[in-house]
């Protein structure tokens, strides 16, 4: 498969049947990752689990895939959780086309809320002693990814932003860059205001991560 859209009615129907298998439960995304990363979904069903419509962003972990921090992407049975609290037991499988580049990803979230109250006589079902915590945000808006990846680089560093040294910056942008937050659209203009620093600033620091990360990898 060189591109999403060329198998897009048989990945539909694949979709349509997990979803249909596991009911409406049972969120079932298809992403294309060759276009922008601010509008990926182009089949979801049974929405009301994320609230993401066709046409809205994909999540954090994607951009990793997509930015090559993370080289083999597919992850099955995580455990994550939306904004309004629903737990989700979660599986994303990539799309690759014969370059091994990817482009695209089928994405499974189904909600377990309700068997986590029982979770003492289902556990089989929630899998929750079994499944690794991953940290991965649904969101409608890829600003709003964005604004979680800002937020997430400054716990990682362990302050706010106006307390960060120069280093400190430097090893919060690198943080950035692996998670990917780059790849999103005009994510250095906010970058940059949210740090205080100018695009000139912002291009040298990253081409100086990015040459010490070839280099240490050599």
């Amino acid at each position: 498969m060189e591109h999403v859209k060329h198998e897009e009615q048989f990945l539909n129907a694949l979709i349509e049947g997990i979803a249909a298998q596991f009911g409406d439960k049972c969120e079932v995304v298809l992403h294309d990752l060759t276009e922008n990363y601010d509008s990926t979904i182009i089949a979801i069903k049974n929405n009301h689990i994320t609230g993401r419509r066709i046409g809205d962003c994909g999540s954090n972990l994607g951009l990793e895939v997509l930015r090559g921090t993370v080289k083999d992407g597919d992850r099955y049975n995580y455990i994550t959780q939306t904004k309004d609290g629903k737990v989700l037991r979660s599986s994303s499988i990539y799309i690759k086309n014969s370059k091994g580049e990817t482009i695209g990803a089928i994405c499974i979230n189904l909600d377990i809320s309700d068997f986590i109250m029982a979770e003492n006589t289902i556990k089989s079902i929630t899998m929750r002693n079994t499944t690794d915590q991953i940290d991965e945000v649904f969101v409608k808006d890829v600003n709003e990814l964005l604004d979680f990846l800002l937020q997430e680089c400054q716990n990682e560093i362990g302050k706010p932003v106006t307390h960060m040294s120069k280093d400190e910056k430097i090893k919060a942008l690198e943080y950035l860059d692996k998670k990917g937050a780059f790849l999103i659209k005009k994510a250095g203009d906010k970058v940059c205001k949210y740090f205080d620093i100018s695009k000139f600033t912002l291009y040298n620091y990253l081409e100086d991560i990015r040459s010490s990360t070839n280099t240490n990898s050599l």
